[in-house]
């Protein structure tokens, strides 16, 4: 349960894109309702809204070893890869950062971005919970951010690694809260 936001807080949505979402993580309609709910409650708010995109890259430093094995050919990737689902709300006017690793932190504007704003806590929402959330999570914490975790308006292709990150990883980084709860925090 958390018990307050700080003033400035933005919604960071982590890879709720087509290409991901065809992969078909477990209660997809749960997490984009929730996601849906976020968006909508911080668009009336007037509060940031930050839609993270991950692009597969071959650039030199970007792909290890062990990633190369299952390389992704960039050019058979869907023309729709990178777009987020129409339903959930996020728009032109919100920010759209493209990120090439785990991690929004890495080597993207996503910091920078928070900082003009004064945001001092970040929601973070989407999926996979133990690879995109997880990895900005670690990067948010490294910076001083606050965490606020949408336990409900996230998912995983393995079920055991979302629980994994959801019960160890999530309360040593932050706080973990349903949609219901941030909702109501938010004034929604």
């Amino acid at each position: 349960m958390i018990s307050t936001l700080d003033p400035q807080t933005a919604l960071v949505i982590i890879d709720m894109q087509q290409g991901i979402l065809r992969l078909n993580p477990p209660r997809m309609s749960e997490v984009v309702e929730n996601v849906r709910r976020l968006v909508a409650v911080f668009h009336a708010s007037a509060r940031p809204v930050v839609a993270i995109h991950v692009v597969p890259s071959k650039a030199p430093g970007v792909i290890t070893r062990s990633e190369s094995r299952g390389s992704i050919n960039l050019a058979a990737l869907p023309a729709d890869f990178a777009e987020y689902l129409p339903e959930l709300g996020v728009t032109d006017s919100d920010k759209h950062i493209t990120k090439n690793t785990w991690s929004a932190f890495y080597n993207t504007e996503l910091e920078s971005h928070l900082r003009a704003l004064g945001v001092t806590e970040i929601i973070l929402c989407g999926v996979a919970t133990s690879i995109g959330v997880e990895g900005t999570a670690r990067g948010a914490a490294e910076r001083g951010f606050n965490i606020a975790f949408a336990i409900d308006a996230m998912s995983d292709m393995v079920p055991s690694a979302h629980e994994h990150s959801i019960n160890t990883i999530f309360p040593r980084l932050g706080e973990r809260a349903t949609t219901d709860e941030l909702v109501s925090l938010l004034g929604g």
